[in-house]
């Protein structure tokens, strides 16, 4: 008999978002981003994550003044954040909706491409 997964609260899914996004370098990262995430269903609730001129946040609010709105899943957000699921496909096949720029939705992945270098460096 499979052991069924452990609900995730809103605060296991912050917390770990967090974690695996401010393990990025976005150092070298000009400009601005700031993005709402909207989860869904499990450990549902709202947190944002702004990237200003190379320094990177990650806060328990709802950001009113964002660039877009990720609303997604908690399962699907952290495979986002730590690039096992492609944003693109997560949108085009339904797993990821996003509100506002869909330009600025995209500059998310410089966030994710960090995630993954930090990753890569960590596992050498």
């Amino acid at each position: 008999m499979k052991e069924r997964n452990k609900y995730m609260t809103y605060e296991e899914v912050f917390s770990k978002s967090k974690e695996i996004i401010m393990a990025s370098d976005v150092s070298g990262i000009e400009g601005h981003l700031a993005v709402e995430i909207d989860i869904v269903g499990e450990g549902e609730g709202a947190f944002y994550i702004e990237l200003k001129d190379g320094t990177l946040y990650v806060e328990p609010y709802e950001y009113y003044d964002n660039d877009c709105k990720f609303i997604v899943s908690a399962k699907n957000f952290l495979k986002l954040a730590n690039g096992s699921l492609d944003a693109v496909f997560a949108f085009t096949t339904g797993k990821l909706r996003v509100d506002g720029s869909i330009e600025k939705a995209l500059e998310f992945q410089k966030i994710v491409e960090a995630v993954k270098k930090k990753k890569k460096q960590a596992a050498m």
